[in-house]
């Protein structure tokens, strides 16, 4: 919201109050102030002209060798380019010596060899922005009204002396996107009540239901509707006092009558809307839901497909304007309208937010809209925009406003003790004192027992609790003054939980490993949100998700970490290993509005190489066991190595069919590791990719035993070699298993040294090498212990996998 210094010193005394010293002030009663413009700031020796001559350049064909009176003895010489410079106009002049906008300095100088002793500006170079300059003199220069006087300076009659105060106005204050609630916050901080000039309205004897009737289909669409007609309007440019102030707090002036809606909207906080009513073509307005297949063309000229969540005002059948959001074309202010129907209304605030979200159509109508108006002043705007629509166009107002429907508006009462509010804000606040803050508010209030009844207008539509009246006199008494106390009470010191250590360590491991951590959207697509899973889960969705990219939450962490890898893949980061801890998001109940379960989850992702290229070595690119070699480091990190087994699976689709395992912890599933299936891998723009998920609580949760320290034991182990001849289709794990089951109770450590398939292996099958490691702590051990372990394993072996002893 951009406020006037000078429009809001027409309600209140500030001649002792500088517009800093107010933003200040405003900032620290609960308003910030984002800063303060002044537009002559920059600007200097631009003054006030008038062209007494204007004759074409004789060297050029778009250039005017103007004679400038501004205030001299004699006129100045000024060779112009301006399409629209002409004689007996009052403009704008930058002398030899000034600056304009973008502290460009303009010097005497020779044009095509005129000598021109200045430079007649447009707004443009005066610093104003393109949106705000009046359309007929957005290609060339500005005209000053006729009672300009050469050679004065120019910033008085633009306004541009004035101080623009630039408010960020949160979505609970929208009572302060008006200049009359800003003259009420002011005037309450400095004790002062705002005195708004009545405007006087003049109605005819010809009462307005003669020319029009007015229906609302649904009243919880529009609960405040009316339509004032004024006959026999003149369209015509605003006068300057009006221009500037529109152009000042960021609108252009478009007419006399555009203008006064607008200027109405700024100082009611009160959206209004002009119809031509002869282009209507009909003498009714009816505000509906928009049908299928319906469209409308705006203000803007886009054609506009509505729909049932679209509330439009019709002429009966037709629509002829995007309720709230903005008008229809054909119905717009013309030079040639003569009879104004005037709409004053008060929408439901949600649906203007939908239409304006699906077009894209942000206004400052339906901003104010959205976070709510003033309901107790529709009517009174309306009656004022009425009358300066008629003073300044020449209109004649018809007798009384055509109502399709209104709203009673009552003061909010609230109760609250003295005792209350000092509690909450640890003051020591008098009865005197409160009464005078409530008074400085402008709300009324009176006692009954120990409790005040405070009476709420309803231009502060914020305030309905006992809080929110607490609020208001913490920031009138001053939140400066509001004591400061240290905590009371016992405290003890905070410690980590067990989950909170576990996963700090689990962190610390995979860092350690060369895992860098990434953070993903926990929103989605529908699609991905359901890959990586083969759990049975709804998605959760929003309602109104800000895209469709991030639409519902997701069900696992790898999609999101497909996206890092191909972002750093894109940017040519060849090397990339990521994990996430994070929650998905399971829905298992039949009800939309059920809550999902969050679940803890951790997710890894590995591609390109895990070694480069050096002078002795050559690039190795990552495979499935570096993802599970990480993975094994983490369980036996947390001492459930023994309790881990990995089983192949071919069920999850987005996962290579051949080097895809699942993880079970005991007899739990607790999560999958392996390769992306080439085809997701090429949809989602990766390279060869390996990715692991588990269920981090689960994981977290497992019950470990107590790790107990034993020393180096004093005898020697032993170690035996031992290799095997297998089928192709047994894995590792199995053969471990009846190692580690055979081996007897000093059998200390087993490792997988070699595999092989090949030559002198016979087709279909592969050779294992392990090596066995046996110790006992109490003795050493003899060949012939060692000899019965090993023939235990071997006949087991050969029982249960049909090994061969090479």
């Amino acid at each position: 919201m951009l406020v006037s210094y000078k429009w809001l010193n027409e309600y209140l005394d500030l001649s002792e109050i500088t517009p800093k010293e107010l933003a200040d002030k405003m900032s620290v009663t609960g308003i910030e102030v984002e800063g303060i413009d002044v537009p002559e700031e920059g600007l200097k020796k631009i003054v006030v002209g008038e062209v007494t001559d204007c004759r074409p350049h004789p060297d050029s064909d778009h250039l005017s060798i103007c004679q400038v009176n501004i205030g001299e003895d004699e006129d100045s010489q000024i060779v112009c380019g301006a399409p629209n410079v002409k004689s007996g106009i009052k403009v704008i002049v930058a002398l030899p010596g000034s600056r304009i906008a973008g502290n460009v300095k303009i010097k005497k100088g020779k044009m095509r060899g005129e000598v021109s002793n200045g430079m007649i500006c447009s707004l443009q170079e005066l610093g104003y922005a393109d949106s705000v300059i009046p359309k007929e003199y957005a290609e060339g220069i500005y005209y000053l009204p006729a009672e300009a006087e050469p050679g004065s300076p120019v910033f008085p009659y633009l306004d541009m002396d004035d101080h623009i105060i630039e408010l960020s106005i949160t979505p609970n204050r929208a009572d302060a996107l008006s200049m009359r609630g800003v003259a009420y916050e002011v005037g309450a901080i400095y004790r002062q009540t705002p005195k708004f000039p009545e405007i006087a309205l003049t109605e005819s004897e010809v009462a307005a239901a003669d020319k029009i009737q007015v229906k609302v289909t649904e009243v919880t669409d529009a609960p405040a509707y009316q339509i004032r007609i004024i006959d026999g309007v003149t369209i015509a440019p605003s006068p300057q006092w009006l221009q500037n102030r529109l152009m000042n707090e960021g609108i252009r002036p478009i007419n006399n009558v555009v203008d006064v809606t607008n200027y109405i909207l700024l100082l009611f906080g009160q959206p209004l809307h002009a119809f031509d009513y002869q282009k209507l073509d009909s003498k009714e307005i009816l505000v509906r839901r928009g049908k299928e297949n319906e469209s409308l063309v705006t203000l803007d000229g886009e054609t506009r497909q509505l729909s049932p969540e679209d509330i439009v005002i019709t002429n009966g059948t037709t629509p002829v304007a995007l309720a709230g959001v903005m008008g229809g074309l054909d119905s717009e202010i013309t030079e040639t309208t003569t009879t104004v129907a005037l709409e004053a209304a008060l929408f439901d605030p949600l649906a203007i937010r939908l239409t304006s979200k699906k077009f894209n159509l942000r206004s400052e109508s339906s901003a104010r809209f959205e976070k709510g108006i003033n309901q107790a002043t529709v009517a009174k705007a309306c009656d004022a925009a009425a009358a300066l629509i008629a003073e300044l166009a020449g209109g004649t107002v018809l007798k009384e406003a055509v109502i399709g429907s209104q709203v009673a508006v009552e003061p909010v009462e609230v109760a609250i003790t003295l005792a209350r509010i000092n509690s909450y804000l640890g003051t020591e606040i008098t009865d005197e004192e409160v009464q005078e803050i409530f008074d400085a508010l402008g709300f009324g209030h009176r006692q009954e027992a120990d409790s005040y009844i405070v009476s709420v207008p309803p231009r502060r539509w914020d305030i309905t609790i006992e809080a929110d009246i607490i609020e208001e006199v913490a920031r009138i008494y001053g939140y400066d003054r509001l004591p400061s106390t240290l905590p009371q009470g016992e405290t003890v010191a905070g410690h980590l939980t067990k989950a909170q250590r576990l996963t700090r360590e689990v962190r610390t491991l995979l860092e350690g490993n060369g895992v860098s951590e990434a953070i993903s959207y926990a929103l989605t697509t529908e699609e991905k949100a359901q890959q990586f899973t083969d759990k049975s889960s709804q998605v959760t969705r929003l309602d109104w998700p800000m895209t469709e990219e991030r639409a519902v939450l997701r069900l696992n962490l790898i999609s999101g970490l497909l996206d890092d890898v191909a972002y750093n893949l894109a940017r040519k980061n060849n090397r990339v290993a990521l994990y996430e801890i994070g929650r998905v998001f399971y829905q298992t109940g039949d009800s939309k509005h059920e809550l999902p379960t969050e679940v803890n989850h951790l997710g890894l992702a590995l591609t390109g190489n895990i070694h480069e290229k050096d002078w002795q070595t050559q690039a190795q690119k990552v495979n499935f066991f570096h993802l599970k070699g990480i993975l094994e480091n983490l369980f036996d990190s947390l001492a459930l190595t023994d309790r881990i087994r990995y089983q192949k699976t071919a069920d999850i689709k987005e996962m290579h069919p051949g080097r895809t395992a699942r993880i079970l912890l005991d007899d739990l599933e607790i999560g999958f590791l392996g390769q992306v299936h080439p085809s997701i891998a090429k949809a989602y723009e990766v390279s060869e990719t390996y990715v692991a998920e588990l269920n981090l609580d689960q994981l977290l949760a497992a019950k470990t035993e107590q790790l107990v320290y034993q020393p180096v034991s004093k005898f020697p182990s032993v170690t035996r070699d031992m290799a095997l001849l297998l089928d192709e289709t047994i894995d590792n794990q199995s053969v471990m298993e009846i190692i580690r089951e055979s081996a007897g109770r000093f059998l200390s450590d087993i490792r997988l040294f070699d595999v092989y398939q090949g030559k002198n292996i016979e087709v279909g099958k592969k050779s294992l090498g392990y090596s066995l490691t046996f110790s006992n702590p109490e003795a050493t051990l003899t060949d012939e212990e060692i000899n019965q372990a090993i023939a235990k394993i071997t006949r087991n072996l050969e029982e249960n996998v049909q090994a061969e002893i090479r």
